[in-house]
């Protein structure tokens, strides 16, 4: 398979920078609809997502390296190979995050809504993600047979791409990428129920994402170990923990206190 979708000789573009790129311009565009529904300036989200995607970007690539510096610490101009792959979105989440949250309460912004607004666009793009590791033909499963694969009715160029080095694997990208599909349109359909409360868009996302991930990261073979456990379903056991407090934290409130849907929930100042 070739990883190139353009050669210019001096420059070559990958599919996998290409997939990267179109989730996140599907994502940032449902997150701007969203936050001009909430009456957020323009300018505050440009900087929010700004800040929040570049550090996304580099946690991703140093959670990865960490994980494979037996590897990067010999090769160190590899590092800033991203095209190449080795972007961990768990690395992103955690240092997106963190500078999602700072930036909020510098700006005095409502933490929980700028969380829930992000959540339907980061799934979104994390599925369309997903598919620059096919074109790089990373992230598959284990060992199956070309039978397998036909009988789940596997489109032929996937069984394709599956086929490396002779033999043929779970494509496990793909299952991934179809469960963000799906949490994605659950998402989206609970953002406009009247009770959703702040946070709790945020908590099903947490949920949703880290229940398919632990399964489908029990099926690959090139995980990120943590001794002898699977970094990733360590780290999914923990989001679904924290997307079940956000979740269940806001029933102990008044059914009509911080609600999304209602302009209340936004801090005075975000037009600023």
């Amino acid at each position: 398979m070739n990883r190139v979708a353009l050669d210019f000789g001096f420059l070559q573009i990958y599919w996998y920078s290409i997939c990267i790129v179109v989730g996140m311009i599907c994502g940032m565009y449902l997150v701007y609809s969203e936050a001009k529904k909430k009456h957020i300036s323009e300018n505050v989200m440009t900087n929010l997502i700004f800040s929040t995607v570049v550090l996304a970007i580099i946690g991703a690539r140093l959670y990865y390296v960490a994980f494979r510096w037996d590897y990067y610490s010999n090769n160190l101009m590899e590092i800033l190979e991203i095209w190449n792959g080795g972007l961990a979105i768990h690395g992103a989440i955690l240092l997106g995050g963190l500078s999602l949250i700072l930036y909020t309460r510098k700006h005095k912004l409502d933490t929980l809504v700028i969380l829930d607004i992000c959540s339907v666009g980061l799934i979104i793009g994390q599925a369309i993600g997903r598919w620059g590791n096919f074109f790089n033909q990373e992230a598959y499963g284990s060992e199956v047979s070309l039978e397998f694969l036909k009988s789940i009715f596997m489109p032929g160029f996937i069984i394709d791409g599956m086929h490396i080095n002779g033999t043929y694997y779970h494509p496990t990208f793909l299952y991934e990428s179809i469960w963000c599909l799906i949490g994605f349109i659950v998402l989206f359909i609970i953002r406009r129920k009247r009770y959703i409360k702040t946070g709790q868009i945020f908590g099903v996302y947490c949920m949703w994402y880290s229940l398919g991930r632990f399964f489908i990261e029990g099926m690959r073979q090139d995980s990120l170990m943590l001794g002898s456990l699977k970094a990733a379903q360590i780290v999914s056991i923990a989001m679904f923990l924290v997307g079940l407090f956000f979740f269940v934290r806001r029933f102990k409130s008044s059914r009509f206190e911080h609600l999304y849907n209602t302009d209340s929930s936004i801090s005075t100042t975000i037009n600023n």
